[in-house]
């Protein structure tokens, strides 16, 4: 088995030549003929360039195969491998990585498991995010969850800088919210998942991880890229880590933003997160408020699915652009919104509402037009948001 990576590299550069330094300087290295006895050995390890190709803008793009067993089947030895010293070398992006199926691991839960945790298999599923993201109590968050579960809300996510933090420990926020979801399914029989914010040193994070689902935790957020692969490697397998984990895409602009160094976006949040164990993956759609290209949209959506994990779009997601959405993505997507739920100018139970208002009037290919839509909950959010 062998892993394929496409490096891109801009006019002027000897796309060949750097290949070549790729496949020998990120596997065996050079060797002189002290070693001959051991070529055989060394040709087992050593990468090979497929192909060069040059593209009309003047670009080139480089295809090298690895050996699987020159890593340790995980992110972060693949990294290391494809592109570690080499990132520093000059431009160069990593724009493909095309990797074993059994390569990583797949997702505890994944989609289909967080459809049958909440009992949704027909429909996108909505979620919202504490806002404002500092500064409130754990009695806060309660109020503003009891709000939004009453409207049907599927799923709600603690806001990615939220940590554990003195105005609100990540345990009394869990408990409050707990007591909520409780009430909830018993008052309703709706489940709702609550993806709190796990945090802390390396050696701390699957500990705090596990104390949170002793306590009740159904669902966890995690920064990955800031926090590192190998750690949400370990939630993913540890066993009483059995809920899913939302993995949130803080600081993937400093990797995958420069245009020809790094990584394209698509690499990151959808073939390594889909083969590192996230359950579902954060990233900005392209008709939010983030910079973002749909293609490399597409193609994480379509990375992530493959390995039955929940693609979420998110940054600027509100009602009116749910037609847009399910265009892209069917039903099978987590439509994550924040203040788009939160700021509607009547009360984020109205933002839930005008969400399910919404995806109501797709299924019934009814307009978004202002002047067609009756007076709703889903017509106050167009009025703020689209116009």
């Amino acid at each position: 088995m062998t892993i394929q990576v496409d490096y891109r590299f801009p006019p002027g550069v000897n796309a060949e030549k750097q290949a070549k330094v790729i496949a020998i300087g990120q596997t065996v290295g050079s060797w002189d003929d002290r070693f001959s006895h051991r070529e055989d050995s060394f040709q087992l390890y050593l990468a090979q360039v497929i192909r060069v190709v040059v593209h009309d803008s003047g670009h080139s793009t480089a295809t090298i195969e690895f050996p699987v067993g020159n890593t340790e089947g995980d992110i972060g030895s693949l990294l290391t491998m494809i592109f570690g010293k080499f990132s520093m070398a000059g431009a160069a992006k990593v724009t493909a990585i095309r990797l074993p199926d059994n390569y990583g691991q797949m997702p505890k839960i994944g989609l289909s498991g967080i459809r049958n945790r909440l009992q949704v298999q027909d429909r996108p599923l909505v979620m919202a995010i504490f806002k404002p993201a500092l500064g409130l109590t754990a009695d806060d968050h309660a109020g503003i969850l009891r709000d939004v579960a009453a409207a049907g809300l599927d799923i709600i996510k603690d806001d990615e800088i939220l940590g554990n933090l003195e105005i609100a420990p990540t345990i009394d926020r869990l408990k409050a919210c707990r007591q909520v979801i409780l009430e909830t399914k018993e008052t309703t029989g709706k489940e709702l998942l609550y993806a709190i914010n796990v945090t802390g040193r390396a050696h701390e994070i699957l500990d705090n991880a596990k104390r949170l689902v002793a306590n009740g935790a159904n669902a966890l957020l995690f920064n990955t890229l800031t926090y590192g692969w190998s750690v949400l490697e370990s939630l993913a397998q540890d066993p009483e880590v059995n809920v899913p984990i939302f993995m949130h895409p803080a600081l993937a602009g400093a990797m995958c933003g420069a245009p020809d160094h790094g990584f394209n976006y698509s690499t990151i949040l959808g073939t390594l997160a889909a083969h590192a164990g996230a359950d579902a993956v954060l990233y900005p759609a392209h008709y939010g408020s983030l910079p973002f290209e749909k293609s490399e949209e597409m193609v994480i959506r379509d990375a992530l699915r493959s390995r039955n994990v929940f693609p979420v779009p998110s940054a600027g997601i509100h009602p009116g652009v749910v037609p847009r959405a399910i265009a892209d993505y069917g039903n099978d997507v987590i439509l994550n919104a924040g203040t788009g739920i939160m700021d509607h100018p009547s009360n984020p139970a109205a933002g839930v509402i005008a969400f399910f208002e919404a995806l109501e009037r797709v299924n019934k290919n009814q307009s978004f037009s202002i002047d067609e839509v009756p007076d709703s909950a889903l017509k106050i959010a167009l009025q703020k948001w689209m116009t």
